[in-house]
C-alpha cells in the first residue's frame, strides 16, 4: 500500500493539539483578542507550521467552534435523554446548552461584551451549528402535516425555527436572564410557541 496511511491521523492529532492550545488562551482572555502568533507560541510550534494546518485566524476559529459544537451537542443530548415530552426536551436542551457554554471559560469568552462578540457571529454563520440545531429541532418530533405537505420554507420550516433558536441562544449568552428560572420562563413564553411544532404544543397543554 503506497503512501503514509498514518498521515491523516497525524494531521488530525497535530490540529487538535493546536486547537487545545488555542482553547487555553480563550480561557484566559477574550477569544477576539487572541492572535495567531500567541496560538503558535502556546502550541509550541512556529507560525509557519501553524499556517500549514490553518490558513488564517478565521479558519482556526471556525475549526475550534465546530469541534466544540459537536462536543456540546453530544453533552446536551445525553443530559436530556430522560425527557420525553417535546416541550421539556426543548427547554432543558436550551438551558443545558447555555449552562455548558457558561461553565467553560474558553467558550464563554467568545461572548465577552467588552470585545466584538465573535461567538454570536460564528453561531449565525456556521453551517455546522445550523445543521446541529436543525437536528435538535427535528428530534423534537415531526413538523405539522400541512407544513410537510407544502414543503414549507417559511415560519413553519425546520430551518426557520432553527435560526430563531440560534438567535435566542446567542442573545441569552450576551444578555443573560436574572437567573435560570427567569430564562426558563422566557423560553416557555417566547420560544416554545415558535420552535415546537404547533400540534405538539397543543398536545403538551392538554
Amino acid at each position: 500500500m503506497a503512501g503514509d496511511w498514518l498521515a491523516a491521523r497525524r494531521t488530525e492529532v497535530a490540529a487538535d493539539r493546536i486547537l487545545d492550545a488555542a482553547g487555553e488562551l480563550f480561557a484566559a482572555q477574550s477569544a477576539a483578542t487572541v492572535g495567531m502568533h500567541e496560538i503558535a507560541a502556546a502550541a509550541g510550534c512556529s507560525r509557519a507550521t501553524l499556517y500549514r494546518y490553518f490558513e488564517n485566524r478565521e479558519a482556526l476559529y471556525t475549526a475550534y467552534v465546530h469541534r466544540e459544537s459537536y462536543r456540546l451537542y453530544r453533552e446536551m443530548t445525553e443530559q436530556i435523554m430522560s425527557f420525553d415530552d417535546p416541550r421539556e426536551r426543548l427547554i432543558e436542551g436550551m438551558l443545558s446548552s447555555l449552562r455548558n457554554v457558561r461553565e467553560s471559560p474558553a467558550l464563554s469568552s467568545w461572548f465577552a461584551t467588552t470585545q466584538r462578540p465573535i461567538g454570536a457571529e460564528m453561531a449565525e454563520q456556521s453551517e455546522v451549528i445550523k445543521a446541529l440545531t436543525e437536528a435538535f429541532v427535528i428530534s423534537l418530533g415531526p413538523d405539522d402535516a400541512d407544513a410537510r405537505a407544502s414543503g414549507a420554507t417559511g415560519e413553519g420550516s425546520v430551518a426557520h425555527r432553527s435560526r430563531w433558536l440560534v438567535r435566542v441562544m446567542t442573545s441569552l449568552m450576551l444578555f443573560p436572564g436574572h437567573d435560570e428560572a427567569d430564562e426558563r420562563a422566557m423560553l416557555e413564553e417566547f420560544v416554545v410557541p415558535i420552535v415546537l411544532p404547533r400540534r405538539q404544543a397543543d398536545q403538551a397543554t392538554q
